[in-house]
Parts: structure tokens; sequence; C-alpha cells
């Protein structure tokens, strides 16, 4: 519940500055009314970005490795134990 509420204090604050630069003369209005859609496009920038780093950064896990085979092994063994065929050795 409290991420819900840190989202919409930030889409009530960026409503309320992009209301504030409406309404007074600070830059034209043809470039105003263009601001969530700039604001849309770079948050879409931003989270490309992230999930580039995230990619570029993979690491790789030896020890979840270990215990994945560990779990598949004792799969394995369950399995055979109930005379079920789980395919090559």
């Amino acid at each position: 519940m409290k991420h819900v509420v840190k989202i919409l204090t930030l889409l009530v604050a960026i409503t309320a500055f992009w209301i504030g630069v409406l309404e007074t003369k600070i830059s034209p209005r043809n470039n105003t009314w263009l601001l969530p859609i700039y604001f849309i496009m770079s948050l879409g920038c931003y989270d490309l970005l992230m999930v580039g780093i995230g990619l570029i950064q993979f690491r790789t896990c030896p020890e979840e490795a270990v215990l994945l085979q560990k779990d598949v092994l004792e799969a394995t063994e369950f399995l055979r134990q109930r005379a079920v065929d789980v395919g090559s050795d």
C-alpha cells in the first residue's frame, strides 16, 4: 500500500507542476502541452537503459547452480522410487 501512495503522490506532484507551468508564462503554451508526452518518452528511455544495464551486469550464480543440480538429483531419485521413467541418466 505504501508503494501505491508514493506513486500517487509523485503523480499529483508532477500534475501540479505541469498545471503550474501551464498557468504561468514560463514557456510557450504549445511546448507546455507536450510535457506529459516528453515525460512518458523520457521514462521509457530510462526504463530501456535500466534493462540494458541489468543485462550487461547479469551475474552468474555458481552456488545457485549447485543447489539447482542438487534439487534435480533429488527429484530424479524421488520419481525413480515411484517407478516413473525420468529418461536417460
